[in-house]
């Protein structure tokens, strides 16, 4: 007997929705880029709701989201950005494990904070690995839902993990759960950002740094899952504006000739040949994820050292949900 493992049917796919985990780790020194969710926060967050893996695969959801009929009972959790999460038509919240019914209509009534939801589902979002990861990356053609965002008429599958046969009772350790207030994040236009200087910030003017530390930003509409080109104060360069090409990293900060810089993100290449004046730090990253075009980021450069801390007190939190000491029921 085949077993039956479709988990939702598509009625609308939304802006921009794929499916994600934390990415294709290893194989850029083969030119593979790493993808993944662009905010990797909110996603490992999603997962730990619903009892996941904190790298299953889940949906990420740009902006305008989609129409899912649930072609099971399933225990979901959205997480990331404010989109006007709906079950049959009825707001519910998020960063909260929610019971959902089979034959439940999910819907996503338009952005109010944020850029990018995630919809994680007791089981994950079982797709076929490639490179060790599910995650899309649409320029190449690969992972995810045949290798593109989703379409109308497309089914999703779960994993093994929610093919319960008592689901209502086997899931119920994991239903309404939810982060505290004070774990959630808050959205908004301009973005603080921090960052490390360099690696390249020396072949830069000492007028550009200023200018760089003290000016906003505008994310342009030319912005992508690759990187954000933005807009702002023009930076110039002390000598040439091109480098040997050398390794890139997510947040790092190119400038081309042109001045205005270039914000990598999760589809970055894996080598780049323009000066780099900063990176951001990793627990900033989701904030960045989060920005959408017409919003404007602030550069505030900090020690690595105190990136350092920031992310262990980081990791020390995402450890506590894990064991579930800072969960709250209800």
């Amino acid at each position: 007997m085949v077993q039956d493992n479709r988990l939702f049917e598509v009625i609308k796919p939304g802006l921009f929705t794929t499916v994600q985990d934390l990415g294709r780790i290893g194989y850029q020194q083969y030119g593979m880029v790493v993808s993944g969710a662009m905010d990797p926060f909110a996603l490992r967050m999603g997962n730990l709701l619903v009892g996941n893996d904190e790298n299953d695969a889940a949906l990420e959801i740009t902006m305008v989201g989609p129409v899912l009929k649930t072609c099971r009972d399933c225990l979901i959790a959205v997480t990331g950005a404010d989109l006007g999460l709906r079950l049959d038509g009825h707001p519910i919240p998020t960063w909260k494990s929610v019971w959902v019914r089979q034959g439940a209509v999910l819907s996503f009534a338009g952005a109010r904070q944020g850029c990018r939801a995630y919809l994680a589902v007791r089981g994950g979002i079982d797709v076929p690995p490639v490179m060790g990861s599910r995650s899309t990356y649409v320029k190449a053609g690969i992972g995810g839902y045949n290798g593109r965002p989703l379409r109308s008429g497309d089914v999703l599958e779960v994993g093994i993990r929610g093919l319960s046969e008592r689901p209502r009772d086997d899931f119920l350790p994991f239903a309404n759960r939810r982060l505290p207030p004070e774990m959630i994040p808050r959205y908004g236009t301009p973005v603080h950002v921090r960052v490390i200087l360099g690696p390249q910030h020396d072949m830069f003017t000492m007028d550009s740094l200023e200018a760089f530390l003290r000016e906003p930003y505008l994310v342009t509409p030319q912005s992508d899952r690759m990187g954000y080109r933005l807009k702002g104060a023009r930076l110039t360069h002390t000598g040439p504006a091109e480098i040997i090409s050398d390794s890139v990293a997510c947040g790092s900060i190119q400038v081309p000739a042109g001045g205005n810089p270039i914000l990598l993100l999760a589809d970055r290449q894996p080598t780049g040949g323009y000066p780099k004046i900063a990176t951001v730090i990793s627990v900033d990253l989701s904030l960045v994820a989060q920005a959408k075009p017409g919003d404007h980021i602030c550069f505030h450069a900090v020690s690595l050292e105190e990136s350092h801390r920031l992310l262990r007190q980081r990791e020390q939190t995402i450890q506590m949900v894990k064991t579930a000491n800072r969960l709250v029921t209800g």
